[in-house]
């Protein structure tokens, strides 16, 4: 299709539609839709941490129930919270304990809201 700069208007071509092609930058149907995933996660062992580095790095926000870990062994707790915490702010998450049995893992677009 050949389109003149300088001429008469009316030897424009016919065909005037404007083309264009829709690109999804999303990455998950989650995010196509607008939805927030919540997951909620149970830490009894250290090897628990993987699953919920997975499920922050999916985009979701992460309840976890530490309780189990802390009855059971407190010195693999703080192994367990300090690779989450390093893997958090690496992404640029946040994170924090919520009383005595719970913690909030954020990935980077949520932030906590701290008093």
């Amino acid at each position: 299709m050949k389109l003149k700069i300088f001429g008469d208007s009316a030897q424009e071509p016919a065909e005037t539609e404007e083309q264009y092609m829709e690109v999804n930058v999303m990455d998950s149907e989650d995010r196509k839709t607008g939805r927030v995933r919540i997951t909620i996660e149970k830490l009894n062992d250290f090897k628990d941490t993987d699953s919920v580095l997975r499920a922050l790095r999916k985009g979701n926000i992460v309840f976890l129930k530490i309780k189990g870990l802390k009855e059971k062994d407190m010195g693999e707790l703080k192994r367990s919270v300090e690779r989450l915490k390093k893997a958090t702010i690496a992404n640029n998450g946040d994170i924090a304990g919520i009383e005595q049995d719970w913690m909030i893992i954020t990935p980077e677009f949520a932030a906590i809201e701290r008093d």
